[in-house]
């Protein structure tokens, strides 16, 4: 599917098939979006811009030599949308090519940025004179998105603290609650750095026009702060982590202690017991009160137990 913008009579309109590409003029063509292109579709752009569009492996290299390129006549470049799912987030590439100021928008999934800034586009006319301007509504949408992403997790973290310190029952479970949000905060953080490396790359092209400059700075300070969020949401889970670990070591260490003063005080009572099942001559033998005797004992020897361990503060 391809969905093509392109200026006409001061307006832009848009057309979803290739044959309108033989009929305007390069200049007036403003944004190519190709979404799960046809090969046809991928051909006719590439015949239209005489260039070669990138193929999705080259889109999901992870080497930054990959991730941005420039020509003598176009800027290339890859970057990763972030898909919030019910519990894991998912990566999708995003392939972007500027030529002769005509942005170029590759992708295999329906994105929430594309169809906010398509609107926009037809709503909004003169605040998109090019495709770099096309493409800078896109990132601006796409961050402010990461930063509602960002808030819902921090108010993610801040339930998890108030259950602790409610001492809500915390164990394995919760473990891998906040163990799932520490992944979903780190792939946030992957991808806001990943739009902060394209961005001051964009900054440094000659090819960029003056206007844009002040926009695009106005993101990478956007996304300093919204990094220093993750950072600060990262430490804040690992500091609830180690608070979780440590309250279930105490419980355990609880049962632990319980276990142990148990298995003492029965020590002296089992000592007596093992004495008195052994086959050899020993007092209190013999009687019809031997067994009540030996209970007596038995008895005496946990109390005097007892005694001992809250002397010594151990009960």
């Amino acid at each position: 599917m391809i969905e093509i913008f392109y200026k006409r009579n001061n307006q832009i309109e848009t057309a979803e098939s290739i044959d309108i590409l033989k009929e305007i003029p390069k200049e007036d063509a403003l944004w190519l979006d190709l979404f799960s292109p046809t090969g046809k579709e991928k051909r006719a752009v590439e015949h239209f811009l005489n260039t070669t569009l990138q193929s999705r492996a080259q889109a999901e290299e992870i080497e930054s030599s990959s991730r941005y390129n420039e020509t003598d006549t176009a800027i290339f470049m890859n970057t990763n949308f972030l898909m919030p799912g019910p519990e894991n987030y998912s990566m999708e590439s995003v392939s972007f090519i500027i030529c002769n100021n005509i942005l170029v928008s590759v992708r295999q999934v329906a994105l929430r940025s594309f169809t906010d800034i398509q609107r926009r586009v037809q709503a909004i006319n003169r605040s998109y004179p090019t495709g770099f301007h096309i493409l800078v509504g896109i990132l601006e949408n796409r961050v402010d998105l990461d930063a509602d992403m960002i808030e819902l997790m921090s108010k993610e973290v801040a339930q998890y603290s108030k259950r602790v310190s409610l001492g809500e029952d915390v164990g394995e479970e919760f473990l891998l609650d906040i163990n799932l949000l520490q992944e979903n905060t780190m792939m946030v953080r992957e991808n806001v750095i990943d739009k902060q490396r394209m961005i001051s790359s964009i900054l440094k092209s000659e090819k960029t026009p003056d206007e844009i400059n002040s926009k695009l700075n106005i993101l990478l300070k956007d996304i300093a702060s919204l990094i220093n969020h993750t950072n600060f949401s990262f430490e804040r889970l690992e500091y609830l982590q180690n608070t979780v670990l440590g309250l279930i070591n105490l419980e355990q260490n609880k049962i632990m202690r319980v276990f142990t003063l148990v298995s003492l005080l029965l020590m002296p009572p089992t000592l007596i017991a093992s004495l008195y099942g052994m086959n050899v001559q020993l007092p209190l033998i013999g009687g019809n009160w031997d067994i009540v005797i030996i209970a007596c004992f038995m008895l005496v020897s946990v109390l005097f137990a007892i005694y001992i361990f809250r002397r010594r503060r151990m009960l």
